[in-house]
């Protein structure tokens, strides 16, 4: 793409070192002759240090760091420009002056998907809820690859700036964008699908995450369904019929037709019989109109079969025939770090690092699974760390947790950082004695608490929110029994 229809499309400049419109342009409106000539031929990066050949340099202003600081780096790179909000001293290379270089991000990401969806049959898929998006991402993107060219996040790229860099990895020979979609306030998946509309739009489930920042759940809700209200024009809603606030979003959906999916007797896609094996491993009979299939999954959790069911209602309705599905799903794993992965140490101690994120609804199910997998013959611990951005429920939503802890019967409850603690004295509150809770201030506490405890045969659960940097100790933790 030529820096002239860059400019164009975010509502920007081409500029050259002095901040002047590059060559100058003519007085008759016609592309300047560097924004004619100079072409972004590579992928778009906002950290300096992926930057190559022909690729596009956005400059992100950070609380810490200014992406203005690492032009000439990535400049020197390779890349043949950069979205920029100044001129950059000592750059020669022609640049994109833009009014907003986050904005223009998005508004570049629009123009791309905009002239892929004219050139191919390019259908975006776009996942939301308070906890399975990434999750669900993950088994959706292995179901979908016999269908070829399909982009999903890296991680959890949901926000203003990880969807559109997702976005922008796509090309003409891709066929399917799986999406992500989060919100910490309301308006942001209404802007996401502004910049991405969805084919296909799931809403998993309306919890807790995020509660400091909207007041109430039903608040929550009206931003998720933000998603289904964005649908293109013939899309299709995908719904969980277990969740009553996700269920009722069916009126408010923008395309033409609703599928449903859960437990529910009228669920379109359902699944029946679900046990949990003793490893954590979720089996059930899939149903889906008047086909059957039984499934266990991969994955450790039966939380996951919520995920599963959103994920086979797409993958059905995209094409996949619903025993293939079936089959994958025995084998699908969890593709992005600290997401329920499990790891089993040199020196005999299972881990479950699900570290990367977490809200009281992804705990409880987290602290189940741990309790699931354990059963009688193993210890159970459980590593806690604070859950973020609960607002006034913070110190009721960590409490219940620590409750939750000694009803499940968990051996050993570690709780690390003093905005959890109030999951150290809810347990203590529920009855546990001794020695069974134990509060540390720092990770590092933690790691020279456990390392020394632990023993063969224990599992171990390290679940917080990313903020309270609890994946560390996760990676820490899978090293036990390593020869040094």
């Amino acid at each position: 793409m030529r820096l002239a229809e860059i400019a164009d499309a975010t509502g920007g400049v081409v500029i050259g070192p002095d901040g002047a419109p590059a060559d100058g342009a003519p007085a008759d409106g016609a592309p300047a002759d560097a924004a004619a000539s100079t072409s972004v031929t590579g992928g778009v990066v906002i950290d300096s240090r992926e930057a190559e050949e022909g690729s596009l340099f956005v400059a992100l202003p950070g609380e810490h760091v200014d992406g203005h600081d690492y032009v000439a780096t990535a400049i020197a790179r390779g890349a043949a420009s950069a979205l920029v909000a100044r001129p950059v001293p000592g750059v020669a290379t022609p640049l994109v002056q833009v009014p907003d270089v986050q904005r223009a991000l998005g508004d570049l990401a629009r123009h791309v998907l905009s002239r892929l969806r004219l050139a191919a049959d390019v259908r975006v898929v776009a996942i939301t809820g308070s906890v399975g998006k990434t999750s669900t991402k993950d088994l959706l993107a292995q179901l979908l690859t016999p269908l070829g060219g399909v982009i999903a996040p890296v991680g959890s790229f949901n926000n203003e700036i990880g969807l559109p860099l997702t976005v922008l990895r796509a090309d003409r020979s891709t066929r399917v964008l799986v999406l992500e979609m989060g919100a910490d306030a309301p308006g942001n998946i209404t802007y996401l699908t502004a910049i991405a509309p969805p084919d296909v739009a799931v809403v998993l489930a309306v919890g807790s995450a995020h509660l400091g920042r909207f007041g109430s759940v039903d608040a929550i809700a009206a931003a998720k369904a933000e998603l289904v209200q964005g649908l293109r024009q013939h899309g299709l809603a995908v719904l969980n019929a277990d969740d009553a606030r996700v269920a009722a979003m069916a009126p408010l959906a923008a395309g033409e037709r609703v599928v449903t999916f859960g437990k529910n007797p009228d669920a379109d896609v359902r699944a029946v019989g679900v046990s949990t094996d003793a490893e954590g491993h979720a089996s059930f009979t899939l149903l889906h109109s008047g086909a059957r299939a039984d499934v266990t999954l991969a994955l450790f959790g039966e939380h996951h079969v919520a995920n599963a069911l959103a994920a086979v209602a797409v993958a059905v309705e995209l094409g996949r025939p619903l025993a293939e599905v079936a089959r994958t799903l025995a084998t699908a794993a969890a593709l992005s770090a600290h997401r329920m992965h499990v790891v089993d140490t040199p020196g005999g101690v299972r881990v479950i690092d699900d570290a990367y994120n977490a809200n009281p609804d992804s705990t409880r199910a987290a602290l189940e699974a741990l309790a699931v997998m354990t059963g009688r013959d193993r210890r159970s611990v459980a590593v806690l760390g604070e859950m973020l951005e609960l607002g006034e429920a913070s110190g009721t939503e960590h409490d219940a947790i620590g409750r939750l802890v000694v009803r499940l019967d968990i051996a050993r409850l570690v709780v690390v950082g003093a905005g959890a603690y109030p999951i150290h004295t809810g347990a203590r509150r529920e009855g546990a004695q001794g020695e069974v809770s134990t509060f540390v201030e720092t990770i590092e506490d933690a790691w020279e608490l456990l390392r020394t405890e632990l023993r063969p045969g224990d599992v171990v659960l390290v679940k917080s929110s990313k903020g309270a940097g609890l994946a560390r100790l996760g990676d820490q933790l899978t090293t036990l029994g390593q020869a040094t």
